[in-house]
C-alpha cells in the first residue's frame, strides 16, 4: 500500500458524504456551530468557575461539592464541543488543518488535557486534606488550566481570520 500524505487524508474527509452534507445544508452547519459553541461554553464556563475557586475566589463555597457539580458538566461540554468541532472540521478539513490558529487550538487543547491528567493524578488525589483551600499544586494546575482553555477558545475564534 502506498503512503498517502496527511493532507490527502483530510481531503478524503472533506470530500466524504459527511463533509458534503456539512457544506451543502443551509441549516446544518450553523446548527452544529451553535452546538459547538454551547459545548465549549459548558466546558470552559465550568472549568473557569472551578479554577477560580481553586485560586481562592469564592472561598465560602466548598471545593468538593463544587467540583462534583462542575466536573460532569465540563465532561459533557467537552464531548459536545469535540464532536461538533469534528463535524465543522469535516466541511473544510484540507484547508483548516493547515490553519495556524487551528493548529494552535489543537495544541492548547492537548496541553489542557495533559494538565487535567496531571491535576487528577497529583493534587486532586489529596483533596480531602485541603481543608477549604486548594494545595499549591492544585493552584498551579488551575492557573495553567485557565490559561490553556481560554487560549484554546481565543485560537478557535481566530481560525476564521487565517
Amino acid at each position: 500500500m502506498e503512503h498517502q500524505p496527511a493532507a490527502s487524508i483530510f481531503l478524503v474527509l472533506q470530500e466524504s458524504a459527511l463533509g458534503h452534507v456539512m457544506r451543502s445544508s443551509p441549516s446544518l452547519y450553523p446548527a452544529v456551530e451553535i452546538l459547538h459553541i454551547l459545548g465549549f461554553v459548558m466546558l470552559v464556563g465550568s472549568i473557569l468557575a472551578l479554577d477560580l475557586r481553586l485560586l481562592g475566589l469564592g472561598s465560602a463555597i466548598a471545593i468538593q461539592p463544587m467540583a462534583q457539580l462542575l466536573l460532569p458538566l465540563s465532561r459533557v461540554g467537552f464531548l459536545l464541543a469535540i464532536s461538533m468541532g469534528f463535524l465543522l472540521f469535516s466541511a473544510d478539513a484540507a484547508h483548516v488543518v493547515r490553519n495556524p490558529a487551528f493548529q494552535t487550538k489543537l495544541l492548547l487543547i492537548a496541553a489542557a488535557l495533559v494538565n487535567v491528567v496531571i491535576a487528577h493524578a497529583g493534587p486532586w488525589r489529596r483533596v480531602a486534606h485541603w481543608h477549604g483551600e486548594a494545595s499549591g499544586g492544585a493552584k498551579v494546575t488551575a492557573l495553567a488550566s485557565l490559561l490553556l482553555w481560554l487560549g484554546a477558545v481565543c485560537a478557535g475564534r481566530l481560525i476564521a481570520y487565517f
